[in-house]
């Protein structure tokens, strides 16, 4: 076997492990996942890939074109927002990655807490209390 062919081998095994970890640990983990292709690979609702090293979630299976990128289909791709120890920055999300009840964020600021599922308004609009 040549060390080409191992090291696909071993990058299959780490791309394996990867797809085990919650998002608290992918986030802190982004390289393990495999990058974005457009080159017609076939994704499933829930992979997760790395695109200008951020993470992304599928969100409904689909074989890639060129042109679907995480940040241009947002129809078929999420960003992961919320990383596991550190308190991210508020980001304004689509209606396909609202925070959820108890996700915290950072904002003008303050730190903040989800009091409201599916939530996609901005802190100290609605669904948000400041957290001690």
């Amino acid at each position: 076997m040549s060390l080409i062919d191992r090291a696909r081998d071993i990058r299959a095994m780490i791309e394996s492990a990867a797809a085990k970890l919650d998002d608290t640990e992918a986030l802190s983990s982004v390289p393990l996942f495999p990058r974005w292709s457009g080159s017609g690979v076939s994704y499933t609702a829930n992979d997760r890939v790395q695109y200008n090293d951020v993470l992304y979630r599928c969100l409904t299976s689909h074989t890639s074109q060129e042109t679907w990128t995480p940040t241009d289909a947002p129809s078929l791709w999420t960003k992961v927002l919320i990383p596991g120890s550190d308190i991210p920055a508020w980001e304004q999300p689509d209606s396909t990655n609202p925070y959820a009840i108890g996700d915290k964020v950072t904002h003008n600021g303050q730190t903040w807490v989800s009091t409201v599922d599916n939530n996609v308004w901005e802190p100290g609009v609605y669904g948000w209390e400041v957290s001690e």
